[in-house]
């Protein structure tokens, strides 16, 4: 596993309790040796990316972009570490054209790579009910899946290597775009006098409410809640997505809507707060302008 952030680290507890023998590697190391010490046995530290896809049969990266994915996986000495067969899958929301070069530099070397990002938070992960969105070539995407199902209740090939990635975004625009509904939403209730609770109580038993709705509840109404994903991060795939609807020469307003205020957002200093933080943004950009 190259990557111990949130899901990652959420990753590797789950690969080791279904018998995996697990060996980490994380650029900032002292998170890896949390992770390690929360999973226990059963799960080593690496001190370079090399040294971590050593001899292993699968290789998942779950890295924060594609510059970090692109930049460790290219790597000429993880490149030579590689086991011939080894099958390398990036996990990570790193954008269609990373992961194109990705696939064209493994196919080069005779090296196996799958694009197979992933719609779900840890909680799905520890509950082992994560989707993933593969890509690549058919008979490496079987290959990987019965170590994926360690955290994974259901792998989709969608196609070919960067058709996963493209796929990720088109789910994450939905995502975004509703997390800005269901912020401006809650805005708008509370302005009416509403309890915040009592208007979230009604979105999810409503037509709106998706499992997106109902699992960010706590993020949106309590506070020192642990963040999920972050509002910078958001502003990353919308981002992606952007450059992917300009690349098809396609529109699309909604989410350039929603991008400018992400991007408000996070130069206004939210960027390391969870995305639901976007209702606080929202709420006191209001009665600044009120």
């Amino acid at each position: 596993m190259l990557g111990a952030g949130r899901m990652g680290g959420a990753m590797c507890a789950r690969l080791v309790d279904a018998g995996h023998r697990v060996r980490l590697w994380n650029r900032t190391r002292q998170r890896a040796e949390s992770v390690r010490d929360a999973v226990g046995a059963g799960l080593v530290v690496a001190d370079t990316p090399a040294a971590c896809v050593a001899g292993a049969d699968v290789v998942l990266s779950m890295l924060a972009d594609g510059g970090a994915t692109t930049a460790t996986l290219l790597d000429r000495d993880l490149l030579e570490a590689l086991a011939p067969e080894a099958v390398v899958c990036d996990m990570g929301t790193s954008g269609v054209d990373a992961a194109r070069s990705i696939a064209r530099a493994y196919a080069a070397a005779s090296r196996r790579f799958v694009d197979a990002p992933v719609s779900g938070s840890v909680a799905s992960v520890a509950a082992g009910q994560l989707l993933v969105m593969a890509s690549g070539v058919e008979a490496d995407v079987a290959s990987v899946t019965p170590v994926l199902s360690a955290f994974a209740a259901r792998v989709i090939r969608v196609g070919d290597a960067g058709q996963g990635q493209a796929m990720k975004l088109a789910v994450n625009l939905v995502v975004h775009d509703l997390n800005s509904a269901v912020s401006e939403s809650l805005v708008l209730a509370e302005g009416a006098g509403i309890d915040p609770a009592t208007a979230y109580d009604v979105l999810e038993n409503s037509a709106v409410g998706a499992p997106f709705v109902r699992y960010k509840r706590a993020a949106f109404l309590e506070a020192d809640q642990p963040v999920a994903m972050s509002l910078a991060l958001v502003a990353k795939d919308l981002g992606l997505i952007a450059d992917l609807a300009a690349a098809q020469g396609r529109e699309v307003p909604v989410t350039r809507a929603a991008r400018r205020v992400v991007d408000a957002a996070v130069t206004a200093g939210h960027g390391p707060q969870d995305m639901a933080d976007l209702r606080a943004y929202l709420a006191s950009r209001l009665r600044v302008e009120d």
